[in-house]
């Protein structure tokens, strides 16, 4: 099959398909005395296996390594167990940071529960957000100096 072929039966752009022939995640595939790429059956099948390792969050240098094991003849279980415990742990390392960022929310949400106008209260724009605690780097805002780290009060 040619290439937008295999783009169609993959749902991927012929770009991609090229890029990942170009990163080693496909071979090269044989050309046809024309020389329009000629894809065959086990093509597909990569591709597909490539479409669901990043559906798991893995990487294309994580993938790539897979398909090199599994090229070499080489036993792929253990090694994406090994990816796929890293991913749950990283996973558990952002809902923790999540859920501190939902408290910190929450917190902030209820010490403003009762205003109407934060204005009186010394902010430009809003004081909510300006007395917030978040800290903001100062070369994002061209200043020398960290911003204040000052929590409203209502």
């Amino acid at each position: 099959m040619k290439i937008g072929e295999l783009a169609k039966a993959t749902g991927l752009s012929t770009k991609t398909i090229r890029f990942y022939e170009a990163e080693g995640l496909i071979p090269d595939p044989p050309r046809t005395d024309s020389g329009y790429r000629s894809y065959a059956e086990p093509d597909l099948a990569r591709l597909a296996f490539i479409l669901k390792a990043k559906r798991l969050g893995l990487s294309l240098n994580e993938i790539k390594g897979i398909l090199h094991l599994h090229d070499w003849s080489e036993p792929t279980c253990v090694h994406v167990r090994s990816l796929l415990q890293e991913k749950v742990t990283q996973i558990e390392t952002v809902i923790q940071d999540l859920l501190g960022f939902k408290e910190e929310l929450e917190s902030l949400r209820d010490q403003a529960t009762s205003l109407v106008d934060c204005r009186p209260l010394g902010g430009n724009i809003c004081s909510i957000i300006e007395q917030s605690g978040i800290k903001v780097a100062p070369s994002s805002l061209g200043w020398a100096e960290p911003l204040g780290s000052a929590r409203l009060e209502s």
